[in-house]
């Protein structure tokens, strides 16, 4: 090849997900695939979602550019949710959406640091959180995970990492990988941490709308001040059910959206215009329909648990909640990569391994468990006790 290639991104690792589904080429089709790799919804929008999107199809606006931070009604719609679930003042201003959460990081990301500068990102962290840094040539500087705190990362740990290049840090609650939910006082600690060194908290909700309980998860956005510190992220996808549609928001103070808007331009000029329109619909008319699977995967997370803890599998569940669960194998000395291979395609459970996470992972894997049935964890604990036997 003649021409050189960005030697940032090459150095970046190869998207996981992609690696994992290609362990299944060849699997002998013995036993149905427990897949619990990607969290992707299993159910489908409902009925009326689908046929609002056939009757917007009908308007010739519906293919044009949406403007570049969004829908009008859409991001007044979403402030408007978020000032009802948190309880404080958030106006459209706030608000930019984007093509799926994943866009609202790096968007945040490119809008927060440059080249040079220093993100904190707990361990496990969420792997395209870190392929983005890396991609920025911004340094992730990783704090410990800490399965003696269900997951849960130390403020006092962080506050020790914060050097004069410090520009965020980073939270996801609940967890992607490991599920743990964050506790409020948790999350106002490394807020007060984030706003006494004078940098950002970004904080990725992207699964809030399947907490264990009813209420905020924090009380961020009730301060006066939230938008001098806070950014929040969040993705459509899973409470809506919508993941192809790709649209996000971040949430965040109008100096920082304004900024935000210039990189949002070049990447993607705006969201999908259908995306949009989806969203907006699942804000004004899919509040049951989202409180009913809330339920269901309350209910999913209990079953999880339950067969953990019926099944002498050696598997320990560390953390679970919301999408995930992160367990840690007990075949010591294997890599999670080559314990996750072997449930892939030896047992027909597909995990993602700890390695993909960060440093210090070898002994742990992901299981994202919502477009898996309930009725299937039994069977998948009988196959990870098999597993050990083997």
């Amino acid at each position: 090849m003649a021409y050189r290639l960005n030697s940032l991104l090459g150095a970046v690792v190869e998207p996981p997900i992609a690696e994992v589904h290609g362990w299944l080429a060849g699997r002998p089709p013995a036993r149905p695939l427990i897949d619990m790799a990607q969290a992707v919804p299993r159910h489908a929008p409902p009925a009326a979602a689908t046929r609002h999107l056939q009757e917007r199809l009908a308007d010739p606006e519906i293919v044009r550019y949406a403007p570049i931070v969004g829908l009008a009604p859409l991001r007044a719609a979403f402030a408007d949710h978020i000032a009802r679930a948190y309880g404080g003042p958030v106006a459209a201003d706030n608000v930019a959406i984007t093509a799926g959460c994943n866009q609202a990081f790096c968007l945040a990301m490119m809008t927060l640091a440059e080249a040079g500068d220093e993100v904190i990102l707990p361990l496990p962290y969420y792997f395209n959180h870190q392929m983005w840094l890396d991609m920025l040539g911004i340094r992730a500087v990783h704090l410990p995970f800490r399965p003696d705190r269900g997951g849960v990362p130390d403020p006092a740990e962080a506050a020790a990492l914060i050097g004069p290049r410090t520009r965020a840090i980073v939270l996801v609650s609940p967890n992607n990988p490991t599920g743990a939910i964050y506790p409020p006082e948790a999350i106002a600690a490394f807020h007060d941490l984030a706003r006494d060194h004078g940098i950002a908290l970004v904080l990725d909700e992207t699964y809030k709308d399947f907490l264990p309980t009813d209420g905020p998860a924090h009380d961020l956005f009730t301060r006066p001040d939230w938008s001098e510190t806070l950014i929040q992220l969040y993705s459509f996808s899973k409470a809506f059910a919508m993941a192809g549609h790709r649209v996000g928001a971040v949430t965040a103070g109008p100096a920082m959206i304004e900024q935000l808007t210039k990189a949002m331009d070049c990447v993607a000029i705006a969201a999908p215009r259908i995306g949009q329109e989806a969203a907006l619909y699942g804000l004004g008319h899919l509040a049951p329909w989202v409180d009913a699977n809330r339920r269901t995967m309350r209910e999913r997370v209990k079953t999880l648990e339950s067969a953990f803890r019926a099944n002498a599998s050696g598997y320990e569940l560390v953390s679970c909640g919301a999408y995930f669960a992160y367990v840690r194998h007990p075949h010591r000395g294997r890599g999670s990569k080559d314990v996750a291979r072997h449930l892939a395609q030896d047992l027909g459970i597909l995990t993602v391994p700890g390695s993909a996470f960060g440093p210090g992972q070898e002994d742990f894997i992901r299981f994202a468990f919502a477009n898996v049935d309930g009725d299937a964890m039994p069977e998948m604990a009988r196959r990870l006790a098999e597993s050990r036997m083997g």
